[in-house]
This record gives structure tokens, sequence and C-alpha cells, in this order.
């Protein structure tokens, strides 16, 4: 009976222990309640690190103390021994259910003589070091954002990871682009019970199969052939979509402030952002694909000509290529134009495109668009409510998860929210494809009526900058 027993258990495989760096926690400080039915072990030195990084306004600071406070909750929320772990089941509303232990005795172990024993991340790895040697046959591991700790805790023997949970995706070639190719035989498989209607100047088909169960709603599906379709989900139910046909904006009759699309993607772009019922867009691309030219364009048309909006509020990160220049000058809006080279340049092409008038009538142009868009920097974004307005977030690859929250939640009644960005080109430090809030926002965004995403794929700059972002 007793052999049966222990064969049992033994088979069952053993929870992890997961010993956690400070930039985890100042990293995420939900972090605690990510690790499922593992137990976590923190050490002293974290937390003296912790508090060490608690004071100021940076996101860093603000982290710090929000992983202080969820400690705080999680050591309050049980009155037993905390040498036996506190169960993390409860304060996670049932995300984790295993314990958080405290080093709660002094640890002395035997570093080799080439790491300083003051260095908190030394202190820590003789922790890991300890954990490991107390449970053998338990899986002991360091989890860090640190690569240097990792290489270190790898060279002594020691499990390492680095903190995988922030990442919306494990791999950005997943990311969800908004098109889809339809199959040669789509209107063979999806042609019964199919029907057809117009409405206005569009086509609309209502198809039943496999393939519309996939679909999700607003995302663009496209056919080449004899008989080419463009066309975007407008309504989805279980196994049945609703296609719609697409306005075609590379047609001059329809060309928005004298721009018409040169290509698939920016058509569906176009789309997008000339809808009224879209409230969310998110158009990613490489340098030169036209994302901050077609969405001027659409503001401005809608602000200046069809008066749906009232203005249009530009905004962006303010995270240098190079060293920094230092202050600047003037204004929160003076102080933004130096950051703002790339609507400037996108307003002279508009400008030009406005046809007769010559000098005078340009000049006029460029003084009325002037006055519509308003320069905002993101640091005096808290708390404010846009209404009626249109807003573009330029380079948006470089916020955060959480401050893209902040600043699309700024939106009020009647006011469109556009998302520009490269996620190959991340500026912000520890900042990485899979956690920036432009791949957050996607991601979570996708399959909602009122949202849309396109990424854009051909560059329509110069033969020179396709080249060089191929190569280069």
């Amino acid at each position: 009976m007793t052999k049966r027993v222990t064969r049992s258990t033994k088979s069952q495989p053993a929870t992890k222990l997961f010993v956690l760096d400070t930039n985890v926690l100042m990293h995420d400080p939900t972090s605690l309640f990510r690790f499922e039915e593992h137990d976590i072990y923190v050490p002293i030195m974290t937390l003296e690190e912790l508090d060490a990084n608690k004071k100021g306004m940076s996101e860093v600071a603000r982290n710090a103390r929000q992983a202080s406070r969820t400690m705080d909750d999680i050591v309050t929320s049980s009155l037993d021994d905390m040498h036996q772990g506190i169960p993390l089941d409860e304060p996670s509303h049932g995300l984790a259910t295993g314990k958080l232990f405290l080093q709660t005795e002094a640890i002395r172990m035997e570093l080799p003589e080439a790491l300083p024993t003051a260095k908190g991340d030394n202190q820590i790895l003789a922790v890991v070091m300890h954990l490991a040697e107390r449970f053998p046959k338990r899986p002991v591991i360091l989890v860090s954002k640190d690569i240097n700790m990792r290489i270190k805790a790898r060279a002594l023997g020691l499990a390492a990871q680095d903190y995988f949970n922030d990442k919306v995706l494990e791999d950005t070639d997943l990311l969800y682009t908004g098109t889809r190719e339809l199959p040669a035989d789509f209107w063979d498989t999806h042609a019964k019970g199919m029907e057809s209607w117009k409405e206005e100047s569009h086509t609309l088909y209502r198809v039943t199969g496999p393939l519309a169960a996939e679909l999700l709603t607003n995302e663009f599906v496209y056919q080449d052939g004899e008989q080419p379709l463009e066309a975007w989900v407008t309504e989805k139910a279980g196994r049945t979509a609703v296609l719609q046909t697409l306005t075609d904006y590379t047609h001059q009759k329809n060309n928005v402030w004298g721009i018409t699309a040169r290509n698939r993607e920016q058509n569906f772009a176009l789309n997008l952002l000339m809808n009224p019922e879209i409230d969310f867009v998110s158009l990613l691309g490489q340098a030169g694909t036209g994302k901050t030219l077609l969405t001027l364009a659409a503001s401005l048309t809608q602000v200046l000509e069809t008066k749906r909006y009232s203005e249009i509020i530009m905004t962006r990160v303010t995270v240098p290529v190079g060293e920094d220049i230092g202050f600047l000058p003037g204004t929160e809006e003076e102080k933004m134009a130096p950051w703002m080279g790339a609507l400037e340049d996108n307003l002279d092409v508009l400008n030009g495109t406005t046809g007769e008038g010559g000098e005078w009538g340009r000049a006029a142009t460029r003084d009325l668009i002037r006055s519509r868009i308003k320069i905002k920097s993101l640091n005096f974004m808290r708390g404010r409510t846009f209404i009626n307005k249109f807003l573009i977030i330029d380079e948006a690859q470089n916020l955060t998860p959480k401050q893209m929250k902040t600043l699309i939640t700024r939106a009020g009644p009647g006011t469109k929210v556009v998302c520009l960005g490269n996620i190959a080109q991340i500026d912000t430090p520890y900042l990485t494809e899979g956690s920036s809030g432009l791949t957050f926002a996607v991601d979570r965004f996708k399959g909602w009526t009122h949202s849309g995403h396109i990424t854009l794929q051909r560059g329509e700059r110069s033969r020179l900058a396709d080249y060089a972002a191929e190569v280069l």
C-alpha cells in the first residue's frame, strides 16, 4: 500500500520555485500573480532594491511602489506562519495557486572570490544557490530581466530565465495584419445559401462556411484573378460573415486632400481612416509606407471639409535616437516642434496638392491648417478628455502598454484615435517588439466592431528608401 502511494507522488511533476529579481517586479508589479501553480521566493535584497527605487515620478518608481503595495496586501491577507509560504490563491482571485515565500533567515553562501558580496545581484545569486542546495529535487529558477545576471547564474550552474509574461506575442510574425487573401476556391466552398444586395455604392455578400468562422470583424479580404475582389468584414456571427466592397481610394475621383492610395494596403487604410464608425485605427509599417501622410490627409479632409471633427491633435513619445540636445525653449507647442519634423514634411506634400491659388492661396491654406493642428506632449495627457477630436499618436511603438492605455482612454464622444508606428524601430530602452504598447493595442483591439488595423507592406517613399530598408 505504501509503495503504491510513493510511486503516485513520484509521477507528479514538482512545482517550480521561482526566485524573483528586482527588475521583474519593477517591470511588471503584477508579476507575483503570473506564475500559476508555481511558488515564488522573494529575497531580502530584492525588497531592499525596491525600497531604494521607490522615490520619484518615473515609471520605474511608480512600479516599485505598486509592487511593494501588492506584496503588503499578500502578507496582510494571511495570518499563517511566513516560513510555510503565503497562499496566493485569495489575493490573486484565483489567477495563481502557488505560494509566496519571503526570505526569513540570514543566508551565508560561499560565492566565488571574483563575485563581490556587497553587490545586490550577487547576494540574490547566493540565495538561489542556497535554495538549489536545500531543494535538490525541485527546480529552482532565477527570473530576471537582466541579461548579465542570467549569464552569471548559468555560469554558476543555476537555472535562469527571462520574464516573458509581459509579452503579448512570442513571435511578432504572428501579429494580426488586418488583411487576408481568400483562397481561389472560396466562392465554390461558400456559395451555398449566399445572399447579395446593394447599399448605396457598395455590394454586400452574406457568406457561410468554414473560412467565414475564422474571419474577424473589420478584417480586409482580397482575391486576385479575373474578377479581383477587395472587401471587408462588416458583420460576423459564428460561421456567417457579411463582406462589403470598399470605396476605391486609388481613383482620383475619390482623392483625399489630393492624395490617392498607391497600393492595396493604402486603400484599406483610407477606408478605415475615412469611416466615421471606426473609432480606433492602428497602422503599422516600415519607413516610407505612407502612414503619416494618409492619416494627415484623412484628418484634414474630415476637419476642414466635412467638419466631422473640430481639430487635429498630434502627439508622440519624445525619445531621441542619438544623444539628447538638452532643454528646449518656449511653450509646450514650441518644445514639441523639433520632434514633429514628420508633420512638417507631410504638410509640405499636402499643401502642394491643394491646387490653384498661387503663393497667396498656399500661404492662406498653410495658416488655416496650422490653426487646426495642435501638437501636445504626452507628459500632460493624464486627466484630459478630448471631445470630437482627431487624435494622432505618432511613433506609437515607443509607448509602454500602460502609456497606451492612458492615451486611448482620453477619447471622449466623437473622437477618433489613430496609432502609427513601426515595431522594428523601437527607441525606448527595455521595450521590445513583443512588449510594445502598439503590439498590445493591435492584439487587444482586433475583432472589435469600431476598430481596424492594417500592416502596410510596400514602401512608396523612394527606391533608395526601399532598398535601404531591405539591405541595411
